[in-house]
């Protein structure tokens, strides 16, 4: 019973962030497509603290896929971290004004490597698209993902567990 409260106060919290989240920001839920299927894959919420974007995995889009396994391939205190709750999005800022903004100045890991990249982000479409430009070095030398903005209830698909052990 108790799970269950918790997953309704989660869901309904993530509601209301996506309310709040405002087109011109990246913070909100986003679903992560695969490279490999072009598929959704994952569920990743960024948030803004104090002008700095930071963002999580909350939950898997696939069924059999648990996020409960650990990156045994992370560097760091990530090392053998939970992907559920892991941060993989840190150190964003913000660049320019409303429509031709980039957030930058941060990295972005691969768990299925355990590599980290630095990373650029770009709103298209309105706000629905993310375009997360992942590069070593120069950007021009990287790789892009396109993420889309996650439906209101793919916050039922968050696991309520996900909130222990992650950062903000």
């Amino acid at each position: 019973m108790r799970s269950r409260a918790l997953l309704l106060t989660l869901a309904l919290a993530s509601l209301a962030g996506q309310a709040a989240a405002l087109p011109d920001s990246p913070a909100g839920l986003w679903q992560t497509i695969s490279d490999t299927d072009g598929k959704p894959r994952a569920l990743v919420e960024i948030r803004e603290r104090d002008g700095v974007l930071s963002g999580r995995i909350v939950g898997t889009l696939r069924s059999g896929e648990s996020l409960d396994r650990t990156c045994d391939v992370c560097p760091g205190e990530r090392r053998g971290q939970r992907l559920l709750g892991m941060t993989i999005l840190s150190g964003l800022r913000r660049q320019g004004e409303a429509g031709e903004a980039v957030w930058t100045g941060g990295e972005i890991l691969d768990p299925d490597n355990g590599r980290t990249y630095r990373v650029n982000l770009t709103l298209e479409d309105g706000g629905r698209v993310l375009r997360v430009r992942g590069y070593i070095g120069v950007a021009l030398l990287g790789r892009t993902q396109r993420w889309l903005r996650a439906p209101i209830g793919a916050a039922g698909a968050i696991d309520p567990e996900s909130k222990a052990g992650g950062q903000p």
